[in-house]
């Protein structure tokens, strides 16, 4: 059993940055995916970015409002993986979870359907 410990949410202005920590406390391998996904009030549940923890690929979102703003990074040794968030909107605001697939051989990293573990979430507010 793998437990996500995600932390580094919280209320920030807009045009600010956050930086958002998920710590796995299993085991992790070179075919783990590392996946941020967050859910706006009243929506579903949205791929943000993933990243594969041997390599370091990483994957995001195609939205022209989130590129270029959301960084995805892993440091192996604190077994730790990051989303850096920059210049914040108010549409930001959601829970944020981490996810993982231990080890992955097949399905989409877009997809949570991919994912065994998932994280408690981390609230970002983005006020304006």
């Amino acid at each position: 059993q793998v437990q996500l410990v995600e932390s580094g949410g919280g209320l920030v202005q807009a045009g600010g940055s956050l930086r958002l920590s998920c710590t796995p406390s299993g085991r992790t391998s070179s075919r783990t995916i590392m996946g941020w996904f967050r859910q706006a009030p009243g929506k579903e549940r949205d791929f943000v970015a993933a990243i594969s923890w041997g390599p370091g690929n990483t994957y995001y979102v195609d939205l022209d409002s989130m590129k270029g703003r959301f960084t995805i990074s892993r440091d192996t040794a604190k077994n730790t993986v990051y989303l850096q968030m920059n210049r914040l909107k108010p549409e930001d605001t959601a829970v944020y979870y981490c996810a993982a697939d231990i080890n992955h051989w097949s399905g989409s990293v877009y997809s949570e359907r991919t994912y065994d573990y998932w994280g408690q979430g981390t609230r970002v507010t983005v006020s304006s």
